[in-house]
């Protein structure tokens, strides 16, 4: 395990861990399942490319996620959580359940704009319907059209 430079505290270390909000988010979606690449991409919109390779790199290098590369071709990579990971899965719901009391966003407020809980709610498994993916980004018609 990697120590983490600072004042000692577990807390602070555990910040180190996490880094930003894509990292949590990424653990949202990963927790259900094995996601690649592009679906991890399509969900966490606006979120770069970059900036994702760049967390699921840390996060592979702090042993949090495992990169399994499935071969075939066009390669098929897919990255799933570690036992290291899912310890941070009840962060989920304690930033779940402050964002509801701290009247930031409801899990209903997802329902309504995507017509869907995220995969880690609670909820999904109640409201009788399965958790569908967000849409895929809209693409761009960049074709030229010569008069």
């Amino acid at each position: 395990m990697r120590r983490r430079e600072g004042d000692g505290c577990p807390v602070w270390g555990a910040l180190q861990v996490v880094g930003d909000k894509w990292t949590l988010l990424i653990v949202r979606d990963l927790a259900s399942a094995p996601r690649r690449t592009t679906d991890l991409l399509a969900r966490l919109q606006p979120i770069s490319s970059r900036t994702l390779m760049d967390r699921l790199r840390d996060m592979e290098r702090d042993r949090l996620i495992e990169r399994r590369d499935l071969g075939g071709s066009p390669p098929h990579v897919e990255y799933v959580l570690t036992e290291r990971g899912r310890v941070l899965t009840p962060l989920l719901d304690a930033l779940r359940a402050a964002g509801e009391a701290l009247d930031c966003n409801a899990c209903e407020d997802r329902l309504g704009r995507h017509d869907s809980y995220c995969d880690a709610c609670p909820r999904a498994a109640h409201a009788g319907r399965a958790a569908t993916p967000p849409a895929r980004r809209a693409q761009t018609d960049d074709s030229i059209v010569l008069l």
